[in-house]
């Protein structure tokens, strides 16, 4: 089993032959079998986990590199079955015993080496737009609980707040801060934290403060939400 050294560290690409990718072009698919044992500890975690939510991800290595036309398959000798990616390169991963026994392929369409394929924890996004400071907080402490099962690295990590990413096409996200009695005002917009890999998207960061009883409002629906760790 493939363990994840962070949520934004790589899955490892392990190319493994086999009758169930007879066909397809060697060095543009992973295992599924490897995917699998990355994505299955999650859907085991028994600890609280109903804030958040983990996909399957296909980001490229190059962040200059848009993810126009970029396709997933999930093929072997008796399945075929496109996934489809959102924009920021996610899928639902597809829990099926087929795919395990015949280790299927999960083959992009372009050279695989140049893409990175991980697990990715995040926050589950509101359809009302609105998020309490304190919500928001206890999704952070969720994601780090159960990251600091599959990577010791983030023992001593702590939740610092979390980022807000929308489209890249979205002119003003929007996103308005409010405390207490105050009038809404603009969140803190731009990288305010390291690391960041979602560059090109347009992306608003909120801090966690101590004892914040604000509230984050989003117009615009953003496409992930992620936990951002110290």
């Amino acid at each position: 089993m493939v363990h994840s050294r962070h949520h934004c560290a790589l899955l490892a690409l392990l190319i493994a032959a086999g009758s169930a990718t007879s066909g397809v072009p060697e060095g543009e698919w992973v295992s599924y079998r490897d995917a699998y044992g990355a994505m299955v500890k999650f859907d085991k975690y028994g600890k609280a986990k109903h804030l958040i939510q983990n996909q399957f991800q296909v980001m490229a290595k190059d962040p200059s590199v848009a993810p126009d036309g970029l396709q997933l398959n999930l093929q072997g000798k008796t399945i075929s079955v496109n996934l489809p990616l959102d924009a920021t390169g996610r899928t639902v991963f597809p829990w099926s015993k087929v795919a395990y026994d015949e280790n299927a392929a999960l083959v992009l369409n372009r050279k695989a080496g140049r893409y990175l394929f991980r697990p990715r924890v995040s926050i589950n996004v509101r359809p009302d737009g609105v998020y309490e400071a304190a919500d928001l907080h206890a999704a952070c402490e969720q994601a780090l609980a159960f990251q600091k099962l599959v990577d010791s690295a983030l023992r001593s990590s702590r939740c610092a707040g979390v980022r807000f990413v929308f489209a890249r096409n979205v002119a003003e996200p929007g996103v308005k801060l409010r405390k207490g009695g105050e009038h809404a005002m603009p969140a803190t917009a731009g990288p305010a934290f390291q690391g960041d890999p979602y560059q090109g998207f347009r992306v608003v960061n909120y801090r966690f403060e101590a004892g914040d009883k604000a509230q984050v409002a989003t117009p615009n629906v953003p496409l992930a939400i992620n936990p951002v760790y110290e």
